[in-house]
């Protein structure tokens, strides 16, 4: 095990046991049988050896969210995708409390999972399922799905049924999707979502990089 890997499994193993979500270098430092300057060199400062934690804790959960092999139906990966954030939140609440409101610099992990959702999204927008922007559907969805495990995690007394997470997750859903195809699609949005998805994915022959590019900003306009 190298230098940086003991550091990060010392101070992995001192943050899972913490009631406050923190440690101190000392600790690390006695813990991974190193000194100060050591730490510091590899990770800069507490801050950064905190996100490092965080990413190395992480690791696992989105190791699995990029080999899941996508389902033919978008909407239900986007479903399992909320409840697979919920239940890792609550299994390593540490971790998660770091990620999503301890660090003032969000770490790696943070991005790699919003750009996960994206993709899921962009699939429903491809399936015309999607009443708004991908964009503007992953920021309702992770500023909603982070609020509810975080409220789970901290105030487990006020949210002691499981089925909380849920309820919240349809309300957001049903703000965000369309109907089935075969039903209305939900106006212009959701149609100029659609388009825009799929044009994204297969570019239409015939129109140049100019008319494409502005044929984008019309659709995400109208998905607006």
């Amino acid at each position: 095990m190298d230098l940086r890997t003991r550091i990060l499994e010392a101070a992995a193993d001192l943050l899972s046991r913490s009631a406050e979500a923190d440690f101190s270098t000392r600790a690390v430092c006695e813990a991974a049988g190193v000194g100060a300057p050591a730490l510091y060199r590899q990770f800069g400062d507490k801050e950064g050896l905190m996100s490092a934690v965080v990413d190395h804790g992480f690791e696992k959960y989105l190791a699995g969210k990029r080999a899941a092999e996508a389902s033919d139906d978008p909407v239900r990966d986007l479903r399992d995708g909320w409840d697979n954030h919920v239940a890792f939140a609550l299994e390593n609440p540490n971790y998660y409390r770091l990620m999503y409101s301890g660090l003032s610099t969000p770490p790696n992990a943070a991005a790699e999972a919003h750009s996960l959702l994206l993709e899921v999204l962009g699939r429903c927008a491809a399936a015309g399922r999607l009443a708004v922007a991908p964009p503007v559907a992953a920021q309702m969805v992770m500023a909603a799905n982070a609020g509810v495990a975080l409220s789970m995690i901290t105030r487990p007394a006020l949210y002691p049924d499981t089925g909380f997470s849920v309820r919240v997750r349809e309300s957001v859903f049903a703000g965000i999707l369309a109907g089935e195809p075969a039903e209305p699609a939900g106006g212009v949005a959701a149609t100029a979502t659609t388009l825009g998805a799929q044009m994204r994915k297969e570019a239409p022959a015939g129109l140049s990089a100019a008319e494409l590019t502005l044929m984008q900003e019309w659709l995400e306009r109208l998905a607006d």
